[in-house]
């Protein structure tokens, strides 16, 4: 099959990278190499890396950035791991790193890796096809209790109790290892009187699954501070995210890196001693435009949000000059 995916918010990554020609830049995300195809184009002296934990994603990459070889060094690891990578390739710091958080349009696309409800496929999930557990594991081998708490946190799903109660009881007749087996098991557990019809109520389960699976939330909450560590003064952090939980860990995390005092509110100066790391570029999330959103249905949850990392004499002093 085919590696297809849309970039979402293409013109306005590019413009909220600020891209310098000789800067050094990171696609942590780098999917089928649609936003850094667009990087790569404005660079001359300077280099992108771009990194995937799918090595269907990185030939597909690899193929779509031919020509550009001396420019570009791909990597297959998670972007939890950029210090490390960085540090691999003898780079101190970058000039702008871009995270496209979510599962491309291959991926779902794609029956036998197992993310589509509207599929009959083997229950996977994994975007790291090298990875340990799959979502067939979780779905036969977690409690009731951390379905449950999986599925309503994680798919936001008000039958969570219920969901995981029909599939702790379907598991004890047969092992669940299809993508429909799956769907039927969830649709069976939303009343009836929702149900009627209407379609597509495994979606927020199979969205739990997935982030369960690839510890999506996990990873990206341990990513930002770091990456933000790993910028020049005056680079740029830009992620897009396609669920409320990713953008609000991504909006606390930024806020909190451009004022991170601890101190409370009635305090007449700061006395905690944190210092600011910058600023967000993108006081409110950017999103699609209406013709894209009518391009790419796919598009319509996108936000996206920058970070400029500061220089650290000038945060000290804007941090002195606040008190």
């Amino acid at each position: 099959m085919e590696f297809k995916h849309t970039s979402v918010l293409l013109n306005e990554c590019l413009e909220g990278l600020n891209i310098h020609s000789d800067g050094i830049y990171v696609d942590g995300t780098l999917g089928g190499g649609g936003h850094s195809l667009e990087i790569v184009k404005r660079l001359t002296t300077g280099r992108l890396i771009g990194i995937d934990q799918d090595a269907e994603a990185l030939k597909a990459a690899a193929k779509r950035l031919a020509g550009f070889e001396d420019k570009i060094t791909l990597v297959k690891n998670n972007f939890v791991n950029i210090r490390k990578i960085l540090d691999e390739l003898n780079i101190e710091k970058v000039d702008g790193i871009l995270l496209d958080i979510g599962v491309s349009s291959y991926q779902i696309d794609n029956p036998e890796r197992g993310f589509s409800y509207k599929e009959d496929a083997p229950l996977d999930m994994r975007m790291d096809r090298d990875g340990a557990v799959s979502a067939k594991d979780i779905v036969n081998t977690y409690s009731k209790e951390d379905l449950a708490r999986i599925i309503r946190e994680y798919g936001e799903e008000k039958f969570a109790n219920n969901i995981a109660k029909h599939i702790v009881s379907e598991r004890e007749k047969n092992e669940i290892t299809t993508t429909k087996q799956l769907s039927d098991i969830v649709e069976a557990a939303i009343p009836a009187s929702v149900r009627k019809g209407k379609k597509g109520f495994a979606k927020k389960t199979f969205q739990a699954l997935r982030i369960e699976v690839n510890a999506e939330l996990d990873v990206l909450k341990d990513s930002i501070d770091e990456m933000i560590d790993s910028l020049n003064p005056g680079g740029r952090l830009a992620i897009i995210t396609f669920h409320s939980l990713e953008d609000r860990i991504v909006k606390n995390a930024f806020r909190t890196a451009e004022d991170p005092c601890i101190c409370p509110p009635n305090f007449p100066v700061c006395t905690c001693g944190r210092k600011s790391k910058g600023c967000v570029v993108t006081k409110r999330p950017v999103i699609p435009s209406d013709e894209e959103c009518q391009k790419n249905k796919r598009a319509s949850s996108a936000k996206l949000r920058v970070f400029e990392r500061g220089n650290e004499s000038e945060n000290n002093q804007q941090q002195t000059t606040n008190e």
